[in-house]
């Protein structure tokens, strides 16, 4: 079975494709970018990235594929983890992995996979048709000089009307070529507003779907002991509208688990938020919520570094 052809499925709707056993597959949107040196315009697209460290079965996988061949849900999963032996093996043999239209793996000296992305594949469904282009540089100080020059020349008395008429439209048309030049320089900054602001739209839209995914990975706690903590919901629901981004500090099958892990992130110094039971009977808890995503990037990386480095962006108006 070559699941690499259903992660990939998975990838253009969802932020995370968990393999069983192996890892998982995560993508990042990257904006709109304009390399001056070469006057390169790229189009936003989806980055994927590799995490070995999340491998718990979300059914995310499983299910999809048990869709598409029309087999069990256990056989699905008995053929993952088939393929995941297969590519064990295919790394501790020192052979690199190619996975079509995603990337390659390999182990490096420490044996630690080595994830290297496919840069031609964009999963990003928005750019769909949008492809990298480059713009020819122009030179505004070039029509410039044209039109001085037009206007220096001198008009004979006795030149007719058809002769005045043409060389109007010279000028005219010298003009308009230089106004294309400085519309262009001007445009560009309000095509990056728009694609900034459609970027935040299919953020929003991708990562509804993404709470389907969500893993009890990150707090592992024994005795659960209930906690008296109550959420002020009016107060909560205000600030979220403004904050749609947040830090999953992970989800639990009992609430208790998550009332204890929302105390103690509280008692750490995090906003730190709790929401109710999803579709899937889990109860997420939040690090905490912020209005942009540079704040939320730079929230997520001090907590990466310091207790969770499995923490992860949600991007939604909860």
């Amino acid at each position: 079975m070559k699941i690499e052809t259903y992660i990939a499925q998975l990838l253009y709707r969802y932020q995370c494709v968990t393999v069983p056993g192996f890892g998982a597959f995560l993508t990042e949107i990257q904006s709109a970018q304009l390399n001056e040196s070469t006057n390169s315009f790229f189009p936003p697209k989806k980055t994927v990235f590799f995490n070995s460290r999340l491998k718990n079965n979300d059914g995310l996988l499983a299910n999809h594929i048990a869709q598409a061949e029309n087999i069990s849900y256990g056989a699905a999963v008995n053929g993952i983890a088939y393929e995941v032996q297969n590519w064990k093996q295919t790394l501790e043999d020192n052979v690199v992995i190619s996975l079509k239209n995603i990337g390659d793996l390999r182990l490096n000296s420490e044996s630690n996979i080595i994830f290297t992305p496919n840069e031609q594949i964009n999963y990003l469904a928005a750019s769909f048709g949008l492809s990298p282009f480059v713009s020819p540089l122009v030179k505004k100080e070039i029509f410039e000089k044209k039109i001085e020059q037009i206007e220096k020349e001198p008009v004979s008395i006795y030149e007719n009307e058809e002769v005045k008429s043409s060389r109007s439209y010279l000028r005219y048309a010298a003009i308009f070529v230089l106004g294309l030049g400085i519309t262009g320089s001007i445009g560009y900054p309000l095509y990056q507003n728009q694609i900034t602001a459609q970027t935040l739209v299919v953020e929003g839209n991708v990562q509804k779907k993404v709470q389907n995914k969500i893993q009890e990975a990150t707090f592992v706690i024994q005795n659960p002991i209930p906690a008296v903590t109550l959420v002020d919901s009016a107060k909560v629901e205000t600030t979220e509208k403004l904050m749609p981004y947040h830090i999953m500090a992970g989800a639990f099958r009992s609430e208790a688990n998550a009332r204890k892990a929302y105390n103690q992130l509280i008692k750490d110094g995090y906003s730190a938020r709790m929401l109710g039971e999803n579709k899937h009977g889990l109860f997420p808890v939040l690090y905490g919520s912020y209005a942009s995503m540079a704040e939320a990037e730079k929230a997520q990386k001090e907590i990466q570094k310091g207790e969770n480095p499995d923490a992860w962006i949600l991007v939604e108006n909860l």
